[in-house]
């Protein structure tokens, strides 16, 4: 630990390995109709984000992609100092600072990964020599999702055709290589992820989409995501980062910095259905991508192109396990039990590709994945290697069963097609990882969810679409599923705001996309999980992500460097701990905080969300509450009022004051408090419920162009017990 010494080195901590959490969705979003942008867009008003520049850390980028072609792009900004580095390519321009004019920068950052795996294991890997070229896809899908150009024709096997096209695709891309692959999945390491957000501020990016993460770590000090992101929130470049895909266990989301915005993954109203047709004329929708199909399957009569059905369990091999057999993991399956038939598998562990392949090498001519209880409804769109469908847990049960009292089961898979405007969309995605935030439950994480489920977007040329060794196929463009995708559509709205805002903060940005967001899916319902019950706060944050409404919040929560060095300081950071995150790019001095005569709580951090995680119980019916403070900004026409009006939690009374706030001016800043208090005997101790607050402009439509502005924020509380005093007798 000698180096912490040193003068000029701001933080030391474990070199922490992150995972990475791994097109209709724009027009599900309200950008465009049947194709054609909307006047009123964002899209429009932001000019698909001319002049910005999105960075993405991730695995890479495959320059070849049409999606970064320099077609109608203009020059980029005159700050941007980045490079194009990559050894592995005999092209020359990738070793100058110039190269083009969409995709402007890729870089590498290795040392950490391989002070972590040693040489001999990265050569061993085939990283040698060090490239920023991606092999693995995951970097390429999500820097094109964010600010990919317009791609005509863009399809997988020909499902999901249409144009591609990114958040903001006129904005320009930089790529930044922190994530290896060593064995299985790309690992990116905390040494690698500073010195790449380091590179970025120095570059000259507006936006970092930060699609990785680890669990969370024992407090911010230790997270090299928290550290580096700090740094460049503080030199105003807004970072998104995915949730992480632990879901749906409570308390598994990720990246749980308040400087952050984190998102979480929701489906949105396409679908690829593939149906298995049973023998008794049962038919059970499922999901696919699986560009095959069974011979002759359903075209004749008699049952003759009907296939036998087993279930993985009844085909285990005489050396696995049942609960192997019944994921249907790689050598669990005898040949004997399977060939020609089709196999019903389990969801969990596993890729779910990877139990096609298992089926497909043991000689089984379809899957079908169905999935677990805590999986419910939600049914992905795959690649499989073979004819294959995905079905919900239901349906599963249910054909479980039919397989048991049948003597001779069997069915048939279709041909999957592409289904548009699908009812409920959104729901939130199973996998995505949930609040609450176990680091600082005061900050309310996720903070927003967006599409992150069977999205289509570019792909590297080094990999097949499953992503597996034993996929040898190639595709311009690939579907991929996980919070990884959502967070990439998050970074490319807040790449437009930054165009049409770019005075505005990261935390004006972060407040923006919060506020205005919407809890409802297209049935006019309360937003559901996979299970399709009530979805909460702790699934999608503030809600489901409105690009055309973030771009006239009327309100915002700001916050600066100062205001989160303060939020550290009421953890319990002392001065020493916070240099860890005061900036160490080239060319800075040190810069120093105190926290002495700070007296804010968490909960009085001025966040677009309000949890209050340690609500003590009331004895009387006016007395003990707990009072939060929040300042808002008024970025709408002026003069200009706002009413308060308030979901309030099952068992608590909420109280806001003052109820109306009144703005002579655009930029003009107020206070208001907000207090709560248990009511006796409404409420169940350590049990969290869920409100919010929505500030409504009184007046009608002010400078909104007709709309009338609110400005909403969920609200999270849990109530807990006080403790007993035993009393000395």
């Amino acid at each position: 630990m000698e180096i912490s010494k040193h003068p000029r080195v701001m933080s030391v901590f474990p070199n922490r390995g992150h995972r990475l959490h791994t097109t209709r969705s724009w027009e599900f979003l309200g950008m465009e109709k049947d194709g054609r942008i909307r006047a009123n867009s964002i899209w429009a008003k932001a000019r698909f984000g001319e002049g910005v520049i999105i960075g993405n850390l991730d695995t890479g980028v495959w320059p070849e992609s049409g999606s970064f072609s320099d077609d109608g792009m203009g020059p980029p900004p005159e700050r941007w100092r980045g490079i194009c580095q990559d050894q592995h390519s005999d092209d020359a321009q990738m070793q100058t600072t110039e190269w083009r004019v969409k995709l402007i920068g890729a870089r590498y950052f290795n040392k950490g990964y391989l002070a972590t795996v040693g040489k001999a294991a990265a050569a061993a890997a085939a990283i040698r020599p060090a490239s920023s070229r991606d092999s693995d896809g995951h970097g390429t899908h999500t820097l094109s999702t964010a600010a990919g150009g317009f791609v005509a024709g863009a399809n997988l096997f020909g499902y999901g055709n249409g144009t591609a096209k990114g958040g903001a695709p006129r904005a320009h891309a930089a790529a930044y290589k922190v994530c290896w692959r060593p064995v299985n999945g790309s690992e990116c390491f905390d040494a690698d992820i500073v010195a790449a957000f380091d590179a970025a501020i120095h570059d000259g990016v507006n936006v970092l989409s930060v699609s990785l993460g680890g669990a969370p770590a024992d407090g911010y000090l230790r997270d090299g995501v928290a550290v580096g992101s700090f740094h460049a929130v503080r030199h105003g470049v807004t970072v998104v980062c995915s949730a992480g895909n632990s879901g749906p266990a409570r308390g598994t989301v990720s990246n749980t910095a308040p400087w952050l915005v984190t998102v979480a993954a929701s489906t949105m109203d396409r679908e690829f259905p593939a149906f298995l047709v049973l023998a008794n004329n049962k038919r059970i929708k499922g999901q696919s991508l699986s560009p095959v199909s069974l011979p002759g399957a359903g075209a004749g009569s008699g049952g003759k192109n009907y296939y036998p059905l087993i279930s993985s369990e009844q085909a285990k091999a005489a050396n696995a396990t049942v609960s192997q057999a019944r994921l249907c993991m790689e050598g669990s399956l005898e040949k004997a039990k399977v060939e020609g038939k089709i196999v019903v598998c389990r969801r969990g562990k596993n890729a779910r590709v990877e139990k096609g392949e298992a089926v497909r090498r043991t000689g089984g001519v379809g899957l079908v994945l169905a999935n677990d209880e805590a999986t419910g409804n939600e049914m992905i769109a795959d690649a499989h290697v073979l004819p294959a469908t995905h079905i919900t847990y239901d349906d599963g049960v249910a054909l479980l069963t039919y397989l048991k009292s049948t003597r001779s089961p069997s069915g048939y898979i279709t041909v999957p097609n592409t289904a548009l405007d699908t009812k409920p969309a959104p729901f939130m995605a199973a996998f995505s990882s949930q609040g609450p935030n176990t680091v600082t439950p005061q900050i309310l994480k996720p903070d927003i969810t967006a599409p992150g489920v069977s999205i289509l977007a570019a792909f590297t040329g080094e990999a097949g679409p499953t992503g597996l060794a034993f996929d040898s196929r190639r595709v311009l463009f690939n579907s991929e599923s996980g919070t990884s995708m959502s967070c990439p559509h998050v970074a490319g709205i807040a790449a437009l705001l930054k165009a049409i805002h770019p005075t505005w903060s990261p935390a004006a940005i972060k407040s923006a996309i919060m506020t205005t967001a919407r809890v409802q899916d297209n049935t006019r319902r309360p937003m559901s999980n996979s299970s399709y019950l009530r979805a909460t706060p702790f699934g999608y944050g503030a809600g489901h992500v409105q690009p055309n409404r973030a771009a006239d919040p009327g309100l915002v929560y700001d916050m600066n460097a100062t205001d989160y060095l303060a939020f550290l300081c009421s953890l319990g950071y002392n001065s020493s701990a916070l240099a860890t995150f005061m900036s160490t790019v080239p060319g800075e001095a040190p810069t120093h905080y105190d926290c002495a005569g700070r007296t804010v709580t968490p909960e009085d951090t001025n966040y677009p969300s309000i949890a209050v995680p340690h609500l003590s119980p009331s004895t009387s019916g006016a007395g003990e509450g707990r009072t939060v403070r929040r300042r808002v900004r008024n970025v709408g026409g002026a003069p200009a009022a706002y009413v308060a009006s308030v979901n309030a939690p099952r068992g608590v009374s909420v109280d806001v004051r003052p109820s109306r706030l009144e703005f002579a001016a655009v930029g003009e800043e107020m206070e208001f408090a907000v207090t709560f208090r248990a009511k006796e005997g409404e409420f169940l101790a350590g049990e969290y419920v869920f409100g919010r607050l929505v500030w409504s402009e009184d007046g009608g439509a002010g400078a909104g162009g007709g709309r009338r502005r609110r400005v909403r924020s969920p609200i999270v509380v849990r109530v807990v017990e006080k403790k007993k005093r035993n009393r000395v007798v």
